[in-house]
């Protein structure tokens, strides 16, 4: 009992740590960039006061894009450690199921043949890379199912060749896009520059609900860890927690990728990192994992739109200059478990 206090007193410091470096990295964000606003003007300008151009940079700017950051960040980091219990391989991330591709073609498909409506605040292009996720994992689902069951090795396999078939739709609609190719690749390369406050308000709902419902299961990822076979007999319903956590991580990776484009490696390397700073409870990296790749993908996204300012660089160019390396650390060191 007394131990079990005592980590609970460390879990508690971890988050207020964690929340703390959350807001002084947000409020970093956004003083900094081409016009840039001092910490101490920032007082005055959130109560009202300030020049309208400063109150027009912070409110229609740079609070929506970094609260955006926020939100994907954390959608995508959260996605990634579910994911990676589930399959129960290092490797697995939010696009490991062709979600990411199959959101892709959708947006693609939206601006090479200029398709513009609204649905439940999702503009033209978000709604079609939200469907073409939800699709995705929906094709990805029913080949994977066999007499009800759902087999993590089938599900990847099926994930992998999902999403390379959506990859190659995606190239086929580029190479018949014309002048419109460079929104295409604009749009894959994965940018904050969309950022708005309807984009917020629509992604908000799928990372409160989807985040509440995945750590209500986090003990059941503890055992599941352990493999299906001891989970189950421990009395875990295997099938049901994937069948929730998997259309949790979906939800979150297609709302993710709808407001900001493909975003690679978040989903991937902050779940390892959490994991080498905190540990493999899920009770405590699942709160963590949100609050680091929170804080990850606001400051590379300040630093995508400042390192050569007035310029504004796709994120997804360097979350994968990041992430690339260390992707590559990880296969060298665990190259002995696949030969």
């Amino acid at each position: 009992m007394e131990q079990y206090k005592q980590k609970r007193k460390q879990y508690g410091i971890i988050i207020i740590f964690l929340i703390s470096l959350l807001f002084v990295s947000f409020i970093f964000s956004i003083t900094q960039g081409a016009a840039e606003i001092p910490v101490s003007r920032l007082p005055e300008i959130l109560a009202g006061g300030g020049t309208q151009t400063e109150k027009t940079i912070i409110f229609e700017i740079r609070f929506p894009r970094a609260i955006l950051a926020v939100l994907v960040g954390a959608s995508l980091s959260i996605s990634g450690v579910v994911l990676q219990a589930l399959f129960r391989n290092p490797m697995a991330d939010p696009y490991i199921l062709g979600i990411s591709s199959g959101a892709g073609f959708g947006a693609a498909a939206a601006m090479l043949f200029g398709i513009s409506f609204t649905f439940i605040g999702f503009s033209g292009i978000s709604a079609c890379a939200f469907f073409g996720g939800i699709v995705a994992i929906l094709i990805v689902y029913n080949i994977a199912k066999i007499k009800g069951s759902l087999p993590v090795q089938t599900l990847l396999l099926s994930g992998i060749a999902v999403g390379a078939f959506f990859s190659a739709c995606i190239a086929i609609l580029m190479f018949i896009a014309g002048n419109k190719l460079h929104g295409i690749v604009f749009w894959l390369f994965g940018s904050m520059s969309f950022a708005s406050w309807d984009n917020i308000i629509v992604i908000i709902p799928y990372f409160i609900i989807c985040s509440i419902i995945i750590y209500i299961f986090s003990r059941d990822l503890n055992v599941v860890l352990l493999g299906e076979e001891d989970a189950k007999a421990l009395g875990i319903d295997t099938e049901t927690v994937k069948k929730v956590l998997l259309g949790c991580a979906t939800m979150l990776t297609a709302a993710a990728v709808s407001v900001s484009g493909l975003i690679g490696f978040i989903g991937l390397v902050i779940p390892h990192i959490t994991r080498i700073l905190i540990g493999p409870d899920h009770r405590i990296l699942i709160p963590a994992s949100v609050f680091i790749g929170s804080i990850a993908l606001l400051l590379t996204d300040t630093l995508a739109r400042t390192i050569i300012s007035p310029v504004d660089i796709p994120v997804g160019i360097i979350t994968s200059l990041f992430g690339a390396p260390f992707f590559i650390y990880l296969l060298k060191k665990r190259r002995h478990e696949y030969f």
